[in-house]
């Protein structure tokens, strides 16, 4: 359950700043997007040509696809001060963890919505992003391997 606050909170509307973690800067907050795992920034993925950066690849997507102002709407506060948030591209209403999960990006999480879970193994299927290359320097979550 939602502390009151979170509950009644509204979307936050406002430019995003997008962090080499992948979580988003909006309104001077940090959000984090909600039932998702991103590779961390600093481990790299190998395919066979040169290391790519994860981390790098998922920020980079998020970028080229907010393009500007996004509507988040917060879900729990992080222990870093962060909110959990589900949020979305402002002019289209776009999912963004439906977007980084369906490009191979990201990974559902266990708590994540069904969704996600079916993008996640539609991208694995397709070789989608971190699905698509060996990856060497990344452990996976258990449920995934």
């Amino acid at each position: 359950m939602l502390p009151r606050s979170l509950a009644a909170a509204r979307d936050v509307v406002s430019y995003a700043l997008v962090q080499p973690d992948a979580s988003l800067k909006v309104a001077g907050k940090v959000f984090r997007l909600y039932g998702l795992y991103i590779p961390p920034s600093g481990r790299t993925c190998d395919n066979n040509y040169r290391p790519l950066n994860c981390g790098t690849r998922a920020a980079v997507a998020l970028e080229s696809k907010i393009q500007g102002f996004v509507a988040c709407k917060p879900l729990a506060r992080n222990r870093d001060r962060s909110y959990a948030a589900y949020c979305r591209t402002r002019l289209r209403g776009e999912d963004l963890g439906s977007y980084l999960i369906s490009q191979g990006w990201a990974l559902a999480t266990p708590r994540a919505p069904f969704e996600y879970h079916a993008l996640e193994r539609i991208a694995r299927d397709r070789g989608r992003g971190v699905w698509g290359f060996q990856v060497d320097s990344i452990t996976l979550p258990r449920r995934h391997r």
